[in-house]
Order: C-alpha cells, then structure tokens, then sequence
C-alpha cells in the first residue's frame, strides 16, 4: 500500500473521529429517538396511566379536602389573608367610586372622562415627556370610542394598583438581593418557579384562598408583576460599577449614602426598564384575571369568547393592544427622560416647569369640570366606532366559514394528520416508563447532569400527581408548537440579522407584539379555526414567535465579523456561512429561543383549555367550574409548573453547554479561530 494511500486513509480516520466528536450529541439524540420508537413499536398502549375526564383518583380527592379546609379555615393566617383581601377591596372600590362606578347619591362617578384625559396627559408628560402625551391622549379617547371607557379604566386600575404594590415590594428586595449573595441564592428559586409557572396557573390557587372578584384578581397580577421588578433591580445594583462603589466608599460614605448617591442614581435608568417589565406583566395578568372575575376588558373579551361573538371580543382585544402599546412605550420613555432634559440644557428646563404649572391648573379644571357638568363626565356616545367595527369582524368570521372552511379545516387536517397527532402517539401513548427514560436520556444529552436530576425530580412529581398522560398530551402539544416556531425563528432572525434594513424594518413590529397580553393571541385565531387543540397551537406559535426570532436575530448578528471574514477568505457560500458558520456559532442562542419558546407556548397552550384545548388546560378550566374537581385542577396546575421546569432547566442548562468555548479539530483546519467569544 502506498504512503499517498495511507495519508488519505488516516486524513479519512481522522476526518469521521472529528465529525463524531463535533456531533456526539446530535447522534445521541437521533439514538435515543430511534430507541424510543422501537420501544413504542412494541409496547404501544400500554401502562399509559390515562385517565377520563370526568375521574378523579385518591391524589386529587387529597387535594379536595385540602383546598376545601382552607376555605372553611378560621385561624390566624385565614384572619391576615382575609385582611389583605378586605384592604385590598376598599382600596381599587375606593377609585372605582373615584373613576368608573357611581356611588350613591350620585349617578356619576366624582371623576368623568375629561378629568382622567387631564390627569392622564399631566402625569405622562411629567414622568415621559410631551412625546409621550401624543400617544396618550389618542389611547384614551379610542377607549371610549370603541365603546369600553370604564372597562378600559377598571383595567388600569387593576394594573396601576398591582404595579406601585409589586415596584414598592419588589424594588427593595431587588436591592437586598443585589448586596448579598445568601439572599440573592435564597429568593432566585423561588423567583425561578414563578416565572416559570403560565399565567393561567396562578388563578385557581388564589381563588381558593380569597375568593373571587376584584380582590384576587389584583393580588393575582402583584404576584405574577413582581419577579421582574425583583429580577432587573437586583441585576441593576450588581451592574455598578465596583471602581465607583470603591472611590465613595474612600470618601466615608455610609451604606445608605452610598445606596442614595451612587447606585440608586446609576441604577435608576435600569430599574425602569424592570417596572416596564412589570407593567406589561401586570396588565397581562389582569386582563387573564377577568376569569376570577377581574374587572377591566378581560370581561368582554372572555364573555365574547363564550357566547362565539368574536366580534365583542375583537374589539375589546383592540383596546387592550392600545392600552398595552401606550404603557410600554410610555414607561420606555420615562427612562430616557432625565437624559433627554440633560441635553436640553436649562432654558428648555424653565419652559417645562412652566408648563408643568400651567398643565397643573389646567387639569385641576377638567376635573372640576367633570365633576360637576354631566357632558365632562359620561363619555359622549355620538361617535361609535366598536359597534360597527365589530359587525364587519362576525360578519369576515362567517365569511371565513362559509367561504373558506376547506381551507382552514383543511390546514388543521394536514397538520393534526401529519405532525401532531404522530408525535402525540409516541410520547403519550407510549408505556409511562418507557417515556420517562426517553425524556431523561434527552435531558442528560442535552444539559448534563443537573438538566437529568431536574427531570428526575419533575417527571417524579409528574408520576405522584396522576395525571401522566395528560401531561404527556400537553407536553407533545408544547413541543410540536415550540418546533414551528423554531422554524419561523431561524428563518425570519437569520433573514434579520445578516441584513441591518430587514432588522430595523421587521423589529419594531416583534416589540409591538411582544407588548400584547396572550388572551389577545386567541381572537384572531378562532376567527380562522374553531375551537380545538389546534386553535391554542396556532395562538402559542404566534405569542412564542417574536421573542424566538429576536434572540437568533441577535445571536446571527453577534456573530464576531473576524470570524465571518475568515469564512468568506476560503470562499464560503452564503448557505454555507449560514448553515456551517452562523447557526452553530449561534447555537447558545437557539437554544435559549427554544427555552423562551417553550415556556411561552405552554402559557398559551394551557390558556387554550378555555378553547378546546384539552389535557391539562381543561383539567384546570374544569376545576374552575366544577367545585368537585377543583383537587383535580389544582394537581393539573402544579403538574404543568413541574412540565415548564423541567424544560426550563433542560434548555437553559443546555444553552449553558453550548455557550462554553469549544475548539474541535475540523474548526482548527478550516478558520483557524477560536470560539471563545460564543
């Protein structure tokens, strides 16, 4: 054999050990994949632990009897929650009198709609800026144009309560956690659960323990705003600068000086951004809470999901977008404002305490006004815009029905036929234990160890609750969705980040969706499709898409142009940087789009159990409805936190793996560049 040959053999060798070594991974999983076909192939059906809507085992008849001992508790922690709920009544009663509900003897509430239009544009301008006062003041009028004034405002009192209570507790422990390492490693599990938890979780738990009515729904949004005011303050105070911190600290400043002078004002800008997070949090949750019976436009949209009047719902889905655009590009602005008034230099700081002051009185009349004559106080019903806007919407929904049914149902057809219902046999027809090592293989190849115990702790508490199949259909749903998405991610943020015009052109349009509350998603979507499981897909590919696309857009972009260079210094196609450049290079951030993704889709997922949606989103719409199941509903509500966790944990500590420096002899060869900045 001669030596050219034995050098091409061993390039050859050399070449298969490096591409197994790159890809170990991917091959592990398609092993363990094609393991667990054979598995299913034989063992189909059996020991699948299903169980029938209507039955309930000795797990959730012990969930039962505890839920119904905390109703009937009279103890000391049943007096403080009670307290809090009574305390929390009197106070959104208070400014319901105050705005939206006449108190006796009055036949109008003190405030009408020209005071709060006073009130609304005064605050915006000393908070955000005259800017900001522009896309206020339209907001609220369309509000009452669209027929929804005092829903539109209950909404905001809900969501503003909710807010200053979550900013108030959530700043300070943000700041206690950004000093000190113990509470930070304390309160960030805690902190970890509840956002991972789907907003729709939250609600059966808090109406056993307060009730229902406007109560529990503003509690409900406290505990569902808070974390990302704790999270962004904490990350804040951490982010300033130590060479700051030490040069005041030289000066003999105390804690509290330092806290007031120093980091305060250099976190200020950052905590902002967290009360934006906070906010659109809030009016999610608010708007969700119309199910506990939360005032505000959640009411309409939930009543006009109900009856099929989809064009009620479309409207006051309309209001709640505005009103979800005004406060987030309001409080965006209030966090440049300080910067904004730095560059104007003084005159432009007389001119706006003179308009303060001016604004001031102005406002002061309104509300006088409004207060006193009746056209200053009802919004005038001349100008009606809801109404017809939401005849045309039934009659497009009948027009979709009547004219192009065999389109959408086809869709629906093809896509349950081929895609969902193959994977939903796999995984939940699939023996118990047979899924349960499948899943806990893909978790240890995916995120290591720490990725496999917390799927081992889940899929534990998965088993216990006994609702197993029922998780498994939900979980195949999650990621049958989650994998569109994936698509559409890599597809619209690869199109994003190789080109800076498609960025600036398609981004403002994922930040203006992201802003919307996930009970909107579901409007458009039963317009087009009845409800089923489908519907509640389509509504979580379409809420999980925007966050995914932007993180692989970021992540393409990210890519270190050096390395870019390189590739094309061989002369590498456009395919070929993106496929073998780009996306692996990206690969922490796909990951973490699979993670964003998943985690919103189960949101919508589990919401969708409103529309059809079934698994575990109808066990809890079932314990809603029927007190006797509400074990069942609470033990489906705990099994889907436990779902969420351990993907969270799965594709977190997986992203983790994929951002570690990696170097493989191929790369070497090929761009001579290391991976360290990935």
């Amino acid at each position: 054999m001669s030596s050219v040959t034995l050098t091409k053999r061993a390039a050859f060798d050399e070449g298969i050990i490096a591409t197994l070594r790159v890809r170990w991974r991917l091959l592990s999983l398609l092993g363990v994949i094609v393991g667990w076909l054979v598995a299913w192939a034989f063992t189909r059906g059996t020991d699948t632990l299903g169980i029938q809507a209507s039955d309930r085992t000795e797990v959730h008849a012990w969930f039962l009897r505890r839920t119904t001992a905390i109703e009937n508790a009279d103890n000391v922690a049943v007096s403080i929650l009670g307290g809090i709920s009574d305390a929390m009544d009197s106070v959104l009663l208070f400014l319901q009198h105050l705005f939206t509900v006449p108190e006796f003897p009055r036949l109008v509430p003190q405030i009408g709609w020209l005071g709060v239009l006073a009130i609304a544009c005064f605050a915006t301008y000393a908070i955000a800026g005259w800017r900001s006062v522009l896309l206020v003041a339209p907001s609220f009028l369309l509000f009452g144009l669209l027929g929804y004034w005092e829903d539109s405002l209950d909404l905001l009192i809900v969501t503003g309560v909710a807010v200053v209570l979550a900013t108030a507790i959530g700043i300070p422990l943000g700041i206690w956690m950004g000093h000190s390492k113990t509470v930070s490693s304390t309160f960030t599990p805690v902190l970890d659960v509840l956002q991972t938890m789907p907003s729709f979780v939250y609600l059966l738990p808090f109406s056993i323990v307060f009730g229902i009515g406007p109560a529990v729904a503003a509690l409900v949004t406290l505990t569902y705003a808070m974390p990302p005011a704790v999270r962004v303050t904490a990350y804040a105070i951490r982010a300033v600068s130590k060479t700051t911190i030490e040069a005041t600290d030289s000066l003999g400043q105390n804690t509290w000086q330092r806290l007031r002078n120093v980091e305060l004002p250099m976190a200020k800008r950052t905590i902002i951004v967290g009360v934006n997070q906070t906010t659109m949090a809030a009016l999610s949750m608010a708007t969700i809470a119309a199910y506990v019976d939360g005032p505000g436009l959640g009411q309409p949209v939930l009543e006009g999901l109900r009856r099929g009047q989809l064009g009620k719902s479309f409207v006051a889905g309309i209001a709640i977008v505005i009103m979800a655009i005004m406060l987030d590009r309001t409080t965006t602005a209030s966090s440049t404002r300080r910067e904004r008034a730095a560059r104007g230099g003084r005159d432009r700081g007389r001119v706006r305490t003179v308009a303060l002051g001016v604004g001031g009185v102005v406002t002061l009349v309104a509300v006088y006004l409004s207060n006193i004559f009746s056209w200053a106080n009802q919004f005038p019903e001349g100008v009606d815009i809801g109404t017809p806007l939401s005849e045309r919407v039934d009659d497009f929904a009948d027009w979709l029905r009547r004219d192009l049914s065999s389109l959408t149902t086809g869709i629906q057809e093809k896509f349950t036929l081929y895609f969902l219902n193959p994977m939903q046999d796999l995984i939940a027809n699939s023996p118990w234990y047979v899924a349960a090592v499948a899943i806990l293989a893909i978790a240890l190849i995916a995120g290591g160890g720490k990725a496999l115990v917390a799927a081992a702790l889940c899929l534990t508490g998965i088993y216990a609750l006994d609702l197993w199949n029922n998780a498994m259909i939900t979980l195949t749903a999650v990621l049958v969705a989650t994998a569109v998405v994936m698509i559409l991610g890599v597809v619209v943020g690869v199109w994003m980040g190789r080109s800076e015009t498609v960025d600036r052109a398609v981004r403002p349009v994922l930040d203006a969706a992201q802003t919307l509350p996930p009970f909107v998603y579901l409007i458009p979507v039963l317009v087009l499709f009845d409800a089923n499981r489908f519907t509640a897909m389509v509504a979580g590919i379409v809420y999980a898409a925007p966050v995914a696309i932007k993180l692989i857009a970021d992540g393409i972009s990210g890519v270190s142009a050096t390395t870019m260079e390189a590739a094309e210094s061989v002369g590498t196609s456009r395919m070929q940087m993106i496929f073998k450049v780009q996306l692996p290079m990206a690969r922490g951030s796909l990951l973490l789009a699979a993670n964003q993704g998943l985690l919103y889709v189960l949101s919508m997922v589990v919401i969708g159990g409103m529309v059809g949606a079934g698994a575990l989103g109808f066990d809890i719409v079932y314990g809603f409805r029927q007190a006797n199941f509400a074990g069942k509903g609470l033990a489906a509500g705990i099994t889907i936190v436990l779902i969420g966790i351990m993907l969270d944990r799965i594709t977190t500590y997986g992203a983790q793996r994929a951002a570690s420096p990696v170097r493989t002899g191929a790369q070497n060869r090929r761009f001579s560049l290391s991976r360290a900045h990935v």
